[in-house]
């Protein structure tokens, strides 16, 4: 299971652990919808289109190597490959995204508490950057509706 915590109160900067160890640190872009991780030495960039919708997962020479589409939606999916995963809000209260497998859910992305911006993703099936990338895109989404709410 992953684990992202934030770094501060003021900084859109989290630690992610895979399994309680340290794996990498989620660094959002400031002026864009996005962000950046180094994973086994190589780093990663999400670009994201300013109103959402759609993600991209380009490696250090600038190859797209995973998309999200629909990103926001009640259905969206991810890209990986030749691999592709669904993702599905649970309800329209709440932010959590389930991952399924045909009509079975087999994983999610959610925050455990409401109270906090930490962040839990159980994704048995998708590739560990994949993963980390599933992680930057709800965060980008969920700031983006607190942003919106507040608004």
């Amino acid at each position: 299971m992953l684990t992202a915590r934030p770094v501060s109160a003021w900084r859109n900067r989290y630690d992610v652990a895979l399994d309680g160890r340290p794996l990498t640190t989620w660094e959002a872009s400031f002026w864009k919808h996005g962000g950046a991780f180094v994973l086994d030495g190589h780093r990663f960039e999400v670009r994201g289109r300013a109103w959402g919708g759609r993600s991209t997962m380009v490696d250090e020479a600038g190859a797209e190597l995973a998309t999200a589409a629909r990103v926001g939606r009640k259905r969206w999916t991810v890209t990986y490959r030749d691999q592709a995963f669904e993702f599905r809000r649970r309800s329209i209260w709440s932010q959590q995204q389930d991952l399924y497998v045909g009509d079975n859910a087999v994983g999610h992305a959610r925050r455990p508490s409401v109270w906090r911006r930490d962040v839990e993703l159980s994704l048995p099936t998708v590739p560990l950057p994949t993963q980390v990338f599933v992680l930057g895109v709800v965060i980008a989404q969920w700031d983006a509706e607190t942003a919106a709410a507040a608004g």
